[in-house]
């Protein structure tokens, strides 16, 4: 039996990039001005932009974001009535050192079946940020 794995191509900053630009561009036809975070497989933030008019409180949003779609390997908009009261996860948020976000807009990004990163968005309503990260992550090749 074989337990050979073929590797997968890392998210780059090159991706990196192409996500914040797809991100940014979906939010700047929907007129919302928002922060876009990439994080790596490692939780290390890759590639970060605010636009000038959005809210300063984003760029922390997007990136806890991005850090909690990736330690939960799950869209942060499908997290969120896990940690009401009585649900699953209600006690994670205060349980870990690094705070987690459980607000739509995080999207954990994979390749060949495989986490790589994840992208988060903040600025917009929930709803608005949770698309513009999906279109995003929808187009990296």
């Amino acid at each position: 039996m074989s337990t050979t794995t073929t590797a997968v191509a890392p998210l780059t900053i090159q991706d990196a990039e192409a996500l914040v630009t797809a991100a940014r561009s979906a939010a700047e036809a929907a007129g919302v001005a928002v922060a876009v975070s990439v994080v790596d497989a490692g939780g290390h933030l890759l590639a970060f932009r605010r636009d000038d008019r959005g809210v300063l409180i984003a760029g922390e949003t997007s990136t806890r974001k991005a850090f909690t779609a990736l330690q939960l390997d799950a869209p942060t908009a499908d997290l969120v009535d896990a940690v009401q009261p009585g649900g699953l996860f209600h006690t994670l948020p205060t349980a870990l050192d690094r705070p987690l976000l459980f607000i739509a807009g995080g999207i954990p990004l994979h390749r060949d079946g495989r986490l790589i990163g994840a992208i988060g968005v903040g600025g917009g309503a929930p709803e608005q940020d949770h698309w513009f990260a999906s279109a995003a992550a929808d187009a990296l090749v």
